[in-house]
């Protein structure tokens, strides 16, 4: 089974720096390229615990006595790895978004290149699907899901025109979704367009951005002290959920100060800067061009 290169992978194994007997965490296993890489910096005593919602991606179940799969959403870090017996963790790598394969694959219903079920779920197992939520939500909860994960200007007109369409007409395809909203599309820039219509219901489907905020709060609870979290992230709304807590130590951005004027956050970022892929990269793997990585390491 075809998955992408992994980004940024040399930037994200230097962002860990791997002790050879440490325990690591790779908590978007995918098609395993970055937990390749840290096996091969591990020693015999270390540890590479993965997670993954995707049964497509369990498929890629690494043979390798170090290495254990959870089948489950990194929502659930804490819980399952005090039932691997692998508390405290050294390192935590998280490559957010949806995988080329997920992209690639027409019946999942993630791209806007192929038609078919629009579908974007990535666990499987959930009932909702993108059509249902398209079908069943009522006009503000369409015009709230486009405002706040499309960041779209004509979120209003979208989610009315969604409401009347589907009095008469299934919009459970991804070409038939296209087709009702892309008048309200402009002209010049209607791939990205579509792009922003399909991440704000691909959001809502999965609960990224609230799964994402709890992924950091457990973060910093299961990372031993000097412990490193790395992220990359897709777009802007996962970019400045990381960049705030890693800033500030919580979602808002706003610093909040202790007893005696010292910033309270649990993790301090390891240089301000953010990482984005080379002119290299993103010429052999295109789809690293948005991709941006932040580091912190837990504060002792």
């Amino acid at each position: 089974m075809m998955y992408h290169d992994p980004v940024l992978l040399s930037e994200a194994i230097e962002g860990l720096s791997i002790d050879p007997s440490g325990i690591y965490v790779d908590v978007t296993f995918g098609g395993g390229g970055h937990s390749k890489t840290i096996l091969e910096k591990l020693g015999g005593s270390g540890r590479l615990i993965a997670f993954d919602q995707d049964e497509d991606a369990v498929k890629n179940q690494l043979d390798d006595e170090r290495f254990e799969l959870v089948e489950a959403n990194f929502r659930f870090l804490k819980n399952y790895l005090r039932m691997h017996d692998a508390l405290p963790v050294d390192g935590v790598l998280a490559d957010l978004g949806v995988s080329s394969h997920q992209f690639d694959t027409g019946e999942r219903g993630f791209s806007t290149r192929f038609d078919g079920p629009l579908d974007m779920r990535m666990d499987q197992s959930v009932k909702k699907s993108a059509a249902q939520v398209v079908a069943e939500y009522d006009e503000e909860a369409l015009e709230r899901i486009f405002k706040l994960y499309g960041e779209l200007r004509k979120a209003k007109l979208i989610a009315r025109e969604l409401v009347s369409v589907r009095d008469t007409e299934s919009i459970d395809t991804v070409e038939k979704l296209k087709s009702v909203v892309e008048r309200f599309g402009p002209k010049n820039k209607m791939a990205q367009f579509f792009a922003q219509v399909f991440q704000a219901l691909r959001i809502e489907v999965n609960d990224e951005l609230k799964a994402l905020e709890e992924l950091l709060i457990q973060s910093v609870d299961v990372l031993d002290e000097g412990g490193r979290l790395v992220v990359i992230s897709y777009h802007s709304l996962e970019d400045r959920l990381v960049k705030n807590f890693l800033k500030t130590g919580n979602f808002s951005g706003k610093p909040e100060k202790d007893f005696y004027g010292n910033l309270i956050r649990p993790l301090k970022p390891v240089k301000n800067k953010v990482t984005v892929p080379t002119e290299e990269e993103i010429k052999r793997n295109p789809r690293a061009r948005s991709a941006k990585m932040r580091v912190a390491i837990k504060n002792g």
